[in-house]
């Protein structure tokens, strides 16, 4: 028998029969059309759940099990033996999922689950779902069985590709829906399974998946393909806080707690192990929703929605994440709440905000269009979130002018790195150091930035950020959107400590020319400089001083299974980079770009990308005085037609398998390239032998997916 858990009470359920369902939706097959535009229509009435279930119109006319051991062949998985209890949640207490149990054939689970029921209960067949949720928490509480296995993030699809099957040639089959055209995560270059890719989850009676929220606050679809039913717990994104804060208070004792308020509950809860009945959250005013999900249905959670659940015997689910224009707000707080714990993002948040504003701003549909009220709330967030990160970015580069500590200036052809302070990610600028191993967000005070490598500081910045201002300040204009920048400015800039308000005492305004005076080894010209003659290189012309100088390393290592990682949260950044030279370079999914979007986004697949590392040149040139005029567009498009004329534009792909789970405890480095290439300097094998020695001497290192922090 197990321990009893004071802090849960378990004696009386009842309560499982006080808990509201959730929205049930039946949609015709005509509004079963496109996933996206449906749940767009749904969204004002089911997201105030915080998951809804839907019911398909159309049936597989290929069973799942059909498709696992036929159409895939020697499908097999590992499960994770999960314990059975409930934990007292302190420092001797507390409860993991990550046991490896054994490894099977679709089929062979299948008998297994199906016997443990059947010796259980001494039947075959269904029993009444309300009866198996009181019986989940007795076990749980103070049952005889100690463990089950559970088959999650299991990598494929169960989905048929026989051009006949209704449900595997819609668009719901799970293995499109992020990249549908108004999926946010259709911007993504490289495939990350579970996220843009779905995953399977096997299960038997009582397994569980705990208490958790979908990475970056992303929305989440699951279909159930056939078997047991499966119950679902479900919290409306808006009381995810009040959630939070009643675990911390009533769940978990402080020892474990990384952090005070309601970031410790999250840091722990990230571990997706939790598991407590939902009692306790309805005797704290927390809203709860429940579903049963039978096959054939689809169970939406939306963005912030925590959710548990667990099976009433062997089933087999799927799931993908996705995300729309109102998912930004959200995306926006989950970064800012990863860079508190100092936790690796897994999405290139950034890039997708300024891609997804400049594709918007370049549309050539009228602003009159009939635009549903859910289609103008996630173009709002859009152009919002856009503003926001624009409008800090600005204020940090006239920060980082004043404080004279810049030492260069050179055009960032990268895609996105992550700082390495605070994780947060960086597509628009960043600081680098002499050795080109200590990237810094312009959020971090450079007067305090303690590196071992020397005093350079310098900035790369996005070449086209004169167009990105633009269209911030035309944004801006819009009413509904200049009611909003005033909110959640937060989020975008922590952990700065720059404020507005003393900037514009400062001297700042917003959208300025900004002017950075200082001995480079990068020579830019100002836009009168330019027209008067001078024989100066220009701006965009010197992007090949960071270009590659190495060939592609090649590490298959980054794209074996998963495993587990651990960001260090240590306090001084000394100690963070002092073992720079051990560190393992890591790389996000790259983004498309604007044009090839157009073309591509009715596509279902996308290629990734072959990445390079990239290095300034050694070539140095003298003092200049940059200048960056924001509204100066033909020097822009000037410069545009220059780099043309100067850089070779190459482009790579590589078949992109992304693992989910963590890497080992040790600090990294994280970086991504774009695909802009240069031409290699003369000095060429120098470069090699110093890259060569940085990175442990690979010779190549050909990135194909990205492991999931």
């Amino acid at each position: 028998m197990k321990d009893k858990v004071e802090k849960f009470e378990t004696d009386d359920l009842k309560w499982t029969e006080r808990l509201p369902e959730c929205p049930v939706y039946r949609p015709t097959k005509e509004e079963f059309e496109d996933p996206l535009t449906y749940l767009q229509k749904i969204f004002p009435e089911a997201s105030k759940y915080g998951i809804c279930k839907i019911v398909s119109p159309l049936t597989a006319t290929v069973p799942a099990g059909a498709v696992l051991m036929k159409e895939k062949s020697n499908f097999k998985f590992t499960t994770r033996v999960q314990p059975l209890r409930l934990a007292e949640w302190d420092s001797d207490d507390k409860v993991t999922f990550f046991m490896s149990g054994r490894t099977y054939t679709f089929r062979d689970y299948e008998k297994m689950a199906n016997k443990v029921f059947a010796r259980r209960y001494c039947s075959g067949g269904s029993l009444p779902d309300s009866f198996l949720e009181k019986e989940f928490w007795k076990e749980i509480a103070c049952g005889k069985t100690e463990t089950v296995e559970y088959a999650c993030d299991v990598d494929g699809s169960a989905f048929s590709s026989a051009p006949g099957d209704p449900l595997g040639s819609s668009k719901w089959n799970l293995n499109k829906v992020s990249r549908l055209p108004k999926s946010i995560l259709r911007l993504l270059e490289t495939s990350i399974p579970g996220v843009t890719e779905p995953m399977l989850y096997i299960g038997m009676l009582f397994s569980m998946f705990a208490w958790h929220v979908e990475d970056h606050y992303l929305y989440s679809i699951n279909y159930q393909h056939c078997g047991a039913s499966k119950t679902w717990y479900g919290i409306p994104g808006s009381a995810a806080l009040k959630f939070e804060k009643v675990v911390k208070e009533c769940v978990y004792n402080d020892d474990i707690l990384s952090t005070n308020g309601e970031d410790g509950a999250f840091d722990v809860l990230l571990g997706k192990t939790t598991i407590f009945p939902p009692k306790i959250l309805l005797d704290h005013n927390v809203p709860v929703y429940k579903a049963v999900q039978k096959p054939g249905e689809f169970v939406v959670t939306f963005p912030r929605a925590y959710h548990a659940g667990f099976s009433h015997g062997f089933n087999c689910g799927e799931a993908v994440n996705f995300a729309m224009g109102d998912w930004f707000p959200f995306g926006a707080i989950a970064s800012c709440r990863y860079a508190h714990l100092n936790r690796v993002p897994l999405l290139p948040h950034e890039e997708l905000i300024c891609k997804e504003a400049m594709l918007l701003n370049s549309s050539s549909k009228s602003e009159n269009l009939d635009f549903t009220p859910t289609e103008l709330l996630g173009q709002r967030s859009i152009k919002t979130a856009f503003v926001h990160l624009i409008r800090f970015l600005h204020l940090a580069r006239w920060s980082l002018m004043k404080s004279g500590l810049c030492t260069g200036l050179v055009s960032n052809t990268y895609g996105t790195i992550v700082c390495c302070l605070c994780k947060r990610d960086c597509y628009l600028a960043f600081i680098n150091c002499e050795c080109y191993s200590h990237p810094v967000c312009l959020r971090h005070d450079i007067k305090k930035l303690d590196l071992p490598c020397g005093t350079t500081r310098t900035l790369y910045l996005r070449d086209n950020i004169e167009d990105l201002e633009a269209a911030a300040m035309k944004f801006e204009k819009e009413d509904v959107v200049s009611d909003l920048i005033t909110t959640d400015e937060d989020l975008y800039k922590y952990p700065s400590s720059i404020t507005l308000p003393a900037a514009k005492e400062d001297g700042y305004s917003p959208y300025s020319t900004i002017y950075f005076d200082f001995y480079t080894e990068v020579e830019m010209t100002s836009h009168d400089q330019l027209q008067s003659g001078n024989s100066v290189m220009s701006y965009e012309a010197n992007a090949s001083c960071i270009s590659s100088v190495a060939d592609d390393y090649e590490c298959s290592d980054y794209v074996n299974r998963r495993a587990n990682c651990s960001s260090s949260s240590d306090s001084k950044f000394s100690e963070e980079v002092a073992c720079s030279s051990n560190k393992k370079t890591r790389f996000f999914p790259a983004v498309q770009d604007e044009q090839q979007l157009v073309a591509d986004q009715e596509s279902d697949g996308s290629d990734s990308e072959c990445f390079r590392v990239k290095r300034r040149s050694l070539l140095k040139f003298e003092n200049r005085t940059v200048v960056l005029d924001t509204r100066d567009y033909d020097h822009h498009q000037e410069l545009k037609r220059l780099k043309k004329s100067l850089h070779h534009e190459g482009r790579y792909s590589s078949s992109s398998s992304v693992s989910r789970q963590e890497e080992e405890e040790e600090e990294e480095v994280l970086v991504i390239s774009n695909r802009k290439e240069t031409q290699q300097q003369s000095d060429v094998k120098m470069q090699k032998k110093r890259i060569e020695n940085q990175f442990g001497g690979f010779k190549r290192l050909k990135v194909k997916g990205l492991i999931k922090p």
